[in-house]
């Protein structure tokens, strides 16, 4: 199961410049290349991920949903007091820092300024990355 990244989108190739999006090539498989990223498999949604909880713990889609959310709003929460959610088995969830830099404005090529943030980062664990391979 893959989910989408920042410039690849659930649409056909044939039909994603008619949906107005950023182009992104495919290659043979229907891997998406997208920002030098490739992409394999197929995009799940919410809806599909809720499908698949609730076939697989034998619940009912709204209690799948409902936990779902719960799980989702609770590392939010984690994170935001700064707070490090491991699951082990899977992975770690964590804030990272980005210090400030120079940027440029892409349309008018002035430079800008780029503040520092916090942003959410994920670490795989040991269990998931052999799945995986």
């Amino acid at each position: 199961m893959t989910v989408g990244n920042r410039g690849c989108y659930n649409v056909p190739p044939a039909r994603h410049s008619d949906a107005g999006l950023p182009d992104t090539s495919f290659d043979a498989n229907g891997a998406c290349r997208s920002r030098g990223r490739i992409h394999q498999g197929t995009f799940v949604n919410k809806s599909e991920m809720i499908d698949s909880i609730a076939r697989h713990a034998d619940i009912s889609k709204a209690a799948a949903g409902r936990a779902l959310d719960a799980v989702v709003s609770s590392i939010k929460a984690s994170l935001k007091k700064g707070d490090v959610v491991t699951l082990v088995g899977f992975g770690s969830f964590f804030v990272g820092k980005r210090s400030a830099r120079a940027g440029r404005n892409p349309r008018t090529n002035e430079p800008i300024k780029i503040r520092a943030a916090k942003v959410p980062k994920f670490r795989a664990g040991k269990a998931l990355k052999d799945a995986v391979n």
